[in-house]
């Protein structure tokens, strides 16, 4: 995302709390810095890339006294909605402006600035940080702060359900005797065609589970999705199940791709396995 921004012509301070992955950026033409607060300093635009709502919080903490007047900080970490509502009223109050704007896409879609970006926050805001969002992939504003991480966790919902519908889909087909890599090709195009047949169910057939998105990332959006429903007085049975399926693989193998979901039902059904290539975890 950073090299997309400098490939845009946008001048990119990093900082990392790792500084070596900061200063990875340096021969893109980033200006690497060791010091959070010299990061932020007189920067109108301030993007957040972390793990989860409180690294991000512990962040925003140490850098709010650094951070410029008016200054826009856009959080594009997946967190939960109150997280992101919480950031917003922080800022708010320390005239300071927030939009989250959380991802979809993966490694390939940053690495080409075609990741979906869901903001939330007010229209004048997610209009100057356009061209910026712009560089890295397609934003769309869905409401007012802490909505992008509604729309996020409702993208996660679709991917971490379909993942594990298009495994049972191909454990079928090869315990009833069919071809899973023909019947996948058989359905392409039709109704069941999506972006997880075409990636993760290949990534299945391939028994490739190096991670790009991981179980334990996929669990914990998992969560925030239930925690989301519980605020909004909903009950999402089909995602308590999914969530379920989730913790399970999460204590076996936490750093898999979450497409590995094929791994977990397989258990479930012993003597069953797609294809006959070895498992790659690493």
């Amino acid at each position: 995302m950073a090299r997309r921004l400098l490939a845009a012509g946008h001048a990119v301070t990093v900082w990392n709390r790792t500084f070596a992955k900061a200063e990875a950026l340096a021969g893109a033409g980033a200006r690497p810095v060791a010091d959070l607060g010299e990061a932020v300093r007189d920067a109108q635009l301030v993007i957040s890339m972390l793990e989860a709502g409180p690294t991000v919080e512990l962040v925003m903490q140490a850098a709010l006294p650094s951070l410029a007047p008016n200054a826009l900080w856009i959080d594009m970490s997946s967190t939960r909605q109150a997280e992101a509502q919480a950031f917003h009223a922080l800022l708010s109050a320390q005239g300071r402006r927030f939009i989250d704007a959380p991802v979809s896409g993966g490694v390939a879609g940053a690495a080409a600035g075609t990741l979906a970006i869901m903001a939330g926050g007010s229209a004048g805001d997610f209009s100057e940080a356009g061209p910026v969002l712009a560089a890295m992939g397609r934003a769309t504003l869905v409401g007012p702060a802490g909505s992008g991480q509604v729309a996020k966790l409702c993208n996660q919902l679709i991917v971490g359900a379909t993942i594990n519908v298009v495994a049972e889909a191909l454990l079928l087909a090869q315990a009833a005797g069919a071809d899973p890599a023909a019947m996948r090709a058989a359905i392409r195009g039709g109704f069941a065609e999506s972006k997880i047949l075409e990636v993760h169910g290949q990534r299945m057939l391939d028994r490739n589970f190096v991670a790009g998105g991981k179980v334990s990332t996929q669990l914990k959006d998992q969560r925030n999705i239930l925690a989301a429903a519980e605020a909004a007085g909903i009950v999402l049975p089909l995602t308590e199940l999914v969530t379920a399926r989730y913790q399970t693989l999460a204590q076996s193998i936490p750093q898999a791709d979450h497409s590995a979901g094929l791994i977990g039902l397989e258990l479930l059904n012993p003597g069953h396995r797609v294809g006959t290539a070895p498992d790659k975890l690493a």
